[in-house]
């Protein structure tokens, strides 16, 4: 069978730490095997911030699956079209944004999985399986297996439901998206306060009862991401290209600007 493995989710599967990479202004796909050189697991190909077009998703998740690093996609809204477009063009995973309760986390399942887990439509030849040619259920299945999704939890609201989510056949990781949660919570910024940690021990318990894994995103500061990882976070968006160009560019810019003539 020539099924493409999801890096992310064996990664996760087999105890490790699932990094990926944010991409919101990379264009080409040559930012796959970047991101993949330098050590990551997953591509965050962002269409919620960014003005990035399906097409141009599509083309970065094919060049993905080409050298081994999943493409994960944070769709722009709850349509849908929004993740099923992807999926069938070679799309590993979804993050869903702004999930605030159990019928919009059943809606992601229902649009994101095959019968009979849920009800996505069946389109053809797949990236996911090199295109080959494979009995239909045979195909649905091993699809299924390798599909990572991903739903976002950014209000007090959404946390109290993070047991309730985490119960549902089909999601994947629950993941904090902390920046949204904070501002929510009227503390923007202020990852370290006992009512984020809270919300991450929360998220973390819910994901370990029901076999799911919690993920974290808006925290980059190395020493709150060190304390999150070892309280037990295990999906971690560790940037974004943007970030790191910032970053960067920045260090050499001082480092040229301090040189004595």
């Amino acid at each position: 069978m020539s099924v493409i493995q999801n890096a992310a989710k064996h990664r996760l599967a087999t105890g490790g730490l699932a990094l990926g990479m944010g991409v919101r202004q990379g264009r080409t796909v040559d930012t796959a095997t970047i991101a993949k050189t330098c050590g990551y697991d997953w591509l965050f190909i962002d269409m919620e911030h960014s003005s990035m077009d399906v097409d141009t998703a599509a083309q970065l998740s094919m060049a993905s699956l080409a050298v081994g690093i999943t493409p994960i996609v944070r769709v722009p809204g709850k349509e849908h079209y929004h993740a099923t477009r992807l999926l069938d063009c070679g799309t590993q995973g979804i993050v869903v944004p702004h999930v605030d309760s159990i019928e919009e986390a059943k809606r992601a399942v229902r649009f994101c999985r095959y019968p009979p887990v849920g009800h996505r439509s069946i389109g053809g030849g797949q990236p996911q399986l090199s295109f080959a040619v494979m009995p239909v259920g045979e195909a649905m299945r091993a699809v299924n297996e390798q599909v990572l999704l991903v739903l976002m939890l950014e209000t007090p609201g959404a946390i109290a439901l993070a047991d309730e989510i985490a119960a549902l056949e089909g999601v994947d990781v629950l993941l904090i998206g902390t920046n949204d949660l904070c501002a929510e919570m009227g503390i923007p910024a202020q990852f370290t306060d006992p009512r984020v940690e809270a919300a991450y021990k929360a998220v973390i318990e819910a994901c370990r009862k029901h076999g799911k894994f919690p993920g974290m995103g808006g925290v980059y500061e190395p020493g709150i991401m060190e304390k999150y990882i070892q309280m037990g976070m295990r999906f971690i968006l560790s940037g974004s290209d943007l970030s790191f160009l910032m970053a960067g560019a920045k260090e050499r810019s001082a480092f040229l600007r301090g040189i004595q003539r």
